[in-house]
């Protein structure tokens, strides 16, 4: 997706625009979809791309809705965040590349991860 910054800041709110465009984070237990427990598929909010199935999510006591895997292996991408003097694996929507949050390698079987995401990046739909 090729938008500028100006049409990603009409389009999200301010809030959305942090997180996804300058990859920010929302404080911990704050979020929309952390204690969230509908079944359904959580997408990004910035281009409806379906990222987390409500199946693999999980409470991982760290403050943010967290998943053991995507929604399939095309659905997020990784990179290197070498920010606030650490090294970790930020996650990306494939698409469009929003900011979703990070991924660990502390989470639940089956894969031992955990994608630890932003409720502010997401959107949910029933199902």
């Amino acid at each position: 997706m090729n938008k500028t910054n100006e049409q990603w800041k009409r389009e999200l709110t301010p809030e959305q625009y942090r997180i996804a465009r300058q990859s920010g984070t929302e404080p911990p237990f704050t979020g929309e979809f952390y204690n969230h427990k509908e079944t359904g598929v959580y997408h990004c909010i910035c281009c409806g791309h379906a990222l987390f199935r409500s199946e693999e999510k999980y409470d991982s006591g760290s403050g943010w809705p967290s998943y053991w895997a995507p929604v399939n292996g095309d659905a997020v991408k990784q990179v290197t965040d070498s920010s606030h003097g650490m090294v970790r694996s930020e996650v990306r929507c494939s698409r469009c590349d929003a900011h979703l949050g990070h991924v660990f390698d502390d989470g639940p079987p089956p894969t031992g991860l955990r994608y630890c995401i932003n409720s502010a990046v997401l959107q949910f739909q029933k199902g």
